[in-house]
Parts: structure tokens; C-alpha cells; sequence
């Protein structure tokens, strides 16, 4: 494999690309195998892979010494005394995964003082895996080939291709992009939803929910921003990550950055 052309790279990034790739494997193998479903104590699904996947990940995240945050552990607070963090989903889109989509992916991200440092996200299906580092561009690993991606130029919101939950979408989120008058619309699974804005395959994702957590986002936001797009709040604000409450409580909106300004003001007239 080509080694990803970043000049100034954290020892951490080449630990989060060897994590990521080896829980791709090990869940593209149970992908194959007669998927058993558990239910978790809020509901949600868990197979095992996303235990599996869990497990190879905090094996090589624990070489770095520092702690890890992940969906599939229980939350020890003490992280809160951190400054620096691996923040992990180990399986991004564990109902797709079930419903045999393809469409899920493996986050792993650090986090220094709040804000994401670095990302990676693989694709298992497709191998395929997007990674990006603070201040050193967004690249996209395909064939053995790494090749830096951007976000599209689209300026007009009524022409800008929109994703959305194949498993979440609200009403609320049908008729605020109604109202934008965005006519192109696609459902995706996961956090491929991000990775298509920072490839410039769409241009806007809008979540209003307020059960998206640290581990859904953190990954994605590194790679749109250095990618050259913007993820903030439903209100424009930056979303830091290593808080007590991992909710994101005011949604989330994706953009190239350049209709993103615009999505947050009709959103506030709602209000």
C-alpha cells in the first residue's frame, strides 16, 4: 500500500490506518456468516462484529497509552481529565450492516483539547478508506492509491445534492429541505454521508436529532474540514468533542462550506 502523502504526520494517524484496516477485515468476515442481531440497553443493535471490530481496535489504539472512548465500552469519565483522546465507533452503521447495504464503515479519531485532530474512516465493502489530519489535507485510500479530496463549489443551495438517514429521517428533516427547495435528494447509510460532501459527491447533510453522539461524528469532522467543508450545530456553532454529555443536542449540518451559512439562517427563522 502506497504510504498516504502527508509530510508532517502524527505517529498516531499510521496506529488509527492499521486499527481501521484489520476491523475492516474481521468485519467483512462476519458480513459473509448469518448475521445474529443483540439489542442493547437503549434499543439499538449490536452483532458481533461491532464487538469484534471493538476489540482489534483497542488492541492497537492501546499502544499509544492514551484513552479511548468508545461506543461499545462503557464511558469512564475520567477521560474528562484528558487532553488527548481516541474517540471510536467501531461499526458506523450497525443497521446497515445487518440489512446487508454495504453502506457502513469502521471512525476513528483523536481528539486534542476538544477539537478532532485526526480521522479515519474505512468502508469494509468497497476498501475504501478516507483519513485526514489537522492542517495537512483530506485523502481517500482506493486501489493502494491515496489521492487528496475536496469539497464541491456548488454556491446555489436549490441545486445541491442533499443526503440523509435511510434509517432516521425525520419529518422535521423532509420539510427544512423542502423548504430549501434542494431537489436532489439520496439516502446513505453511516458516516458515508460526510465522506460523499468531503469527495464532493453531494454538498449538504442536515440532522436535527439529538441522538447522535461524539463517536458518530468525530472521525467525519476532521476529514470535511480539511477536506475544505464545514460541520457545525444546527445553530452554526463548532462542535467540540471529550464532554460529560456525548449527545450532540443540536443536531448537525454538513456542507461544502460555501451553502453553509446560508442552511443555518433559514433553520433560525424557524425558530
Amino acid at each position: 500500500m502506497q504510504e498516504i502523502p502527508i509530510s508532517k504526520k502524527i505517529p498516531e494517524l499510521d496506529f488509527a490506518l492499521e486499527a481501521a484496516m484489520l476491523a475492516s477485515e474481521a468485519i467483512l468476515q462476519i458480513y459473509d456468516e448469518k448475521i445474529e442481531e443483540f439489542t442493547k440497553d437503549d434499543n439499538s443493535p449490536i452483532t458481533k462484529a461491532d464487538l469484534k471490530s471493538n476489540e482489534l481496535i483497542k488492541k492497537i489504539l492501546s499502544k499509544t497509552e492514551h484513552h479511548i472512548l468508545s461506543e461499545e465500552d462503557k464511558d469512564d469519565l475520567n477521560r474528562l481529565q484528558k487532553d488527548t483522546l481516541w474517540i471510536v465507533d467501531p461499526l458506523d452503521g450497525t443497521s446497515d450492516f445487518i440489512d446487508k447495504t454495504g453502506e457502513f464503515t469502521v471512525m476513528i479519531s483523536l481528539v486534542k483539547n476538544k477539537i478532532p485532530v485526526l480521522g479515519v474512516i474505512a468502508w469494509p465493502t468497497e476498501k475504501i478508506i478516507f483519513a485526514a489530519q489537522k492542517n495537512q489535507g483530506a485523502f481517500q485510500l482506493k486501489d493502494g492509491n491515496w489521492e487528496k479530496i475536496s469539497v464541491s463549489n456548488e454556491l446555489d443551495i436549490k441545486k445541491c445534492r442533499a443526503v440523509g438517514s435511510r434509517h432516521h429521517l425525520s419529518d422535521k428533516e423532509k420539510n427544512f429541505i423542502k423548504l430549501l427547495e434542494i431537489k436532489e435528494f439520496s439516502s446513505i447509510g453511516s458516516s458515508l454521508k460526510v465522506c460523499m460532501i468531503a469527495s464532493g459527491k453531494a454538498d449538504a447533510y442536515i440532522t436535527t436529532t439529538n441522538k447522535m453522539k461524539e463517536w458518530d461524528s468525530a472521525a467525519s469532522n476532521c476529514i470535511i474540514l480539511e477536506a475544505g467543508g464545514l460541520m457545525t450545530d444546527m445553530s452554526g456553532n463548532q462542535i467540540t468533542y471529550n464532554n460529560e454529555d456525548v449527545f450532540h443536542q443540536n443536531g448537525i449540518i454538513v456542507s461544502n462550506g460555501k451553502i453553509h451559512e446560508k442552511i443555518v439562517c433559514e433553520y433560525k427563522k424557524l425558530d
